[in-house]
């Protein structure tokens, strides 16, 4: 008799607001975001461009402060997480090009475990396994000793969600980890994030904008709309009609049968 895998709330985001604090104002992007995640769970935001996706990302990784609402980590509340705390439960991998191109790709892969090393930075044997997981995991045996000036934008995706994962958390967010990338590519880093959430039990949250492919991968869908937000499995967004409310009616229409957009004459 199969055991049952018990799995436990990873990510609750609840009447979220989001946006820029400054002298004068406030700017709110967006609010009233609610949702959750699971352990183990591959998810994805998505939505036109200007709605939000990558400031809500930011706003969960705490790079940036929310407006208001309520978001918890593993059941505990954002804000009572100490730095160390933060950087050893969740990853964040911004779209910010890297600071230096020279270092080798085992070298960047290394900089996920700073949150564990002492302060002169030396790599205990346990760093030192984690680093070699994580290269295993996402196939780059082979790239270990290039430089990151040496790759092509597929191969450095691979690094920086290696660096996430030698990072060690349990939650992992991506912004837009796909640009850039050709179709091939773009379904690999795809595939390859659900095969990580799946066999590692870890959260991913990526932001994208390849809306056709998060449906056949993901396992949830949070679709940001001016003045309401969706979130749901595949299937439940497709029967509520959620995805034909993403466009403009009169530019392209959504084929709920193919999970496609069809392009209007």
């Amino acid at each position: 008799m199969n055991k049952k895998i018990t799995t436990h709330t990873a990510l609750k985001v609840e009447n979220l607001s989001i946006g820029y604090f400054s002298k004068k104002n406030t700017t709110v992007i967006a609010d009233g975001i609610n949702f959750k995640l699971q352990q183990g769970e591959l998810a994805a935001i998505i939505g036109v461009n200007g709605i939000g996706k990558s400031t809500l990302l930011r706003t969960l990784g705490n790079v940036q402060a929310k407006l208001s609402g309520s978001i918890q980590l593993d059941g505990k509340g954002l804000k009572s997480y100490t730095p160390i705390e933060m950087a050893s439960t969740i990853s964040v991998v911004l779209t910010e090009p890297l600071a230096s191109k020279n270092l080798t790709v085992v070298e960047l892969i290394a900089l996920g475990r700073q949150p564990y090393t002492n302060w002169i930075g030396k790599l205990s044997e346990t760093d030192k396994t984690k680093i070699q997981e994580a290269i295993s995991m996402v196939g780059l045996q082979s790239l270990k000793n290039k430089k990151c000036y040496e790759l092509s934008d597929g191969q450095l995706q691979r690094v920086m969600i290696a660096r996430a994962l030698a990072q060690d958390t349990s939650i992992i967010l991506l912004d837009e980890p796909t640009s850039h990338l050709d179709l091939h590519h773009k379904v690999q880093i795809l595939k390859l994030l659900k095969q990580i959430a799946h066999k590692t039990s870890k959260t991913i949250l990526v932001t994208s904008h390849e809306i056709e492919m998060t449906i056949q991968l993901c396992d949830k869908i949070l679709i940001m709309n001016k003045g309401s937000h969706e979130f749901g499995e595949p299937c439940e967004l497709i029967q509520k009609k959620s995805f034909e409310r993403l466009f403009p009616s009169d530019t392209v229409a959504f084929d709920p049968k193919t999970g496609s957009f069809k392009i209007k004459k």
